[in-house]
């Protein structure tokens, strides 16, 4: 009996430290302002300093939820992958800036501004930002997953839209 309450105790305490922020959505209603997650890990990742591809625009007609948001996808097929595993595919600090978060602040990532390290996607909000996120990414990441697990999490996402990024043109 004690072992179950223990099993059980525990599994709550995993589950609740498992949990993710609230997901960043802008005016697209989508997280990742509509673009595919999946398709990151399908594309050549340039060399840090290079301009990243562009993300895959997602469809309105191939979606699903999770972490409070509606997330869209090119295929089915990506669909399906992601809801086999969303914590593997969605980004880091719930579609915050890896920097921002870094340096202690909440502020909207750029789909267009993305990579993946240690199997992970990270989101930056400006060309500008992601210089400095280049200069140093495993310290940052390392300083923002302290950030994140001691106070960003729990705080509401970010509400402004990300500069020099028009929604109007977001994919759907």
């Amino acid at each position: 009996m004690k072992r179950t309450i223990f099993a059980l105790v525990g599994a709550v305490m995993f589950a609740g430290s498992a949990m993710a922020g609230p997901q960043y959505v802008d005016k697209t209603g989508y997280a990742v302002s509509g673009y595919d997650v999946i398709s990151y890990w399908d594309q050549k990742q340039t060399p840090v300093g290079k301009k990243q591809v562009k993300a895959v625009p997602g469809k309105a007609s191939i979606t699903t939820e999770y972490n409070g948001a509606k997330w869209a996808f090119a295929s089915e097929a990506n669909r399906d992958k992601f809801k086999a595993n969303p914590a593997k595919y969605a980004p880091v600090f719930d579609g915050h800036c890896a920097y921002g978060v870094a340096v202690g602040g909440k502020v909207p990532g750029n789909p267009h501004l993305w990579r993946i390290v240690d199997n992970k996607l990270y989101l930056n909000i400006t060309k500008v930002v992601v210089g400095f996120w280049e200069k140093d990414i495993p310290g940052f990441i390392k300083t923002g997953n302290k950030n994140w697990s001691k106070k960003l999490k729990v705080k509401p996402a970010a509400k402004r839209k990300v500069p020099s990024f028009d929604t109007a043109m977001a994919p759907l």
